[in-house]
């Protein structure tokens, strides 16, 4: 009896061992996510640092999982200041950084989102089209919606190679990023 009881604790703290990467990953990204957010009104004062404070904003605001924070807005506004294409290219490689997060929180364990039915048919999606993932991930990282963090963790649940994930989300949020970058330079023209 005492044997068996030393082997469950064995089995037991192994378990525990495996998995405190995940979990500490997984409070990394949650307690990321919940400063940034809290801290989202503050966005004017990474105007002041130019082309890295672009970068820094759009980071911040795409590390959040599930929590607006208005990095398009702050894009369009930041391109009456700055050269349109220098705000997109500094937000786009902020916002592929900030996306790390989703991705980590995948690969760190899905557990905490699979039973959400968009997350489980975005993951099968990405099964069984294993070639479009690159564009898939693109896609969605140019459409302005938060499907992109499900996208992020999918393809870290699904061990997608960040040399696949990170080009083409990168691709993805520079076209988005241009769009709005040189929207909000050109609507200086309205109002003069």
């Amino acid at each position: 009896m005492e044997e068996s009881h030393l082997i469950s604790k064995q089995n037991c703290f192994e378990k525990i061992k495996n998995n405190l990467p995940r979990i500490v990953g997984i409070l990394f990204v949650i307690g990321l996510s919940v400063y940034i957010y809290e801290i989202r009104d503050q966005a004017k004062q990474f105007a002041q640092y130019g082309y890295g404070g672009i970068f820094l904003f759009s980071f911040l605001a795409n590390a959040t999982i599930f929590l607006p924070a208005p990095s398009l807005l702050f894009v369009f506004a930041m391109s009456g200041v700055f050269h349109p294409l220098g705000v997109a290219i500094a937000a786009s490689l902020g916002a592929t950084l900030g996306e790390m997060t989703s991705y980590i929180a995948g690969f760190s364990g899905n557990a905490v989102i699979d039973n959400i039915q968009t997350y489980r048919k975005l993951s099968d999606w990405m099964i069984q089209h294993k070639k479009f993932v690159g564009l898939f991930i693109l896609l969605l990282a140019f459409v302005p919606f938060p499907l992109m963090d499900l996208v992020g963790i999918a393809a870290g649940a699904l061990k997608i190679p960040l040399s696949t994930f990170l080009p083409y989300c990168f691709v993805g949020k520079l076209l988005k990023m241009l769009a709005v970058a040189y929207a909000g330079s050109l609507s200086l023209n309205w109002f003069s």
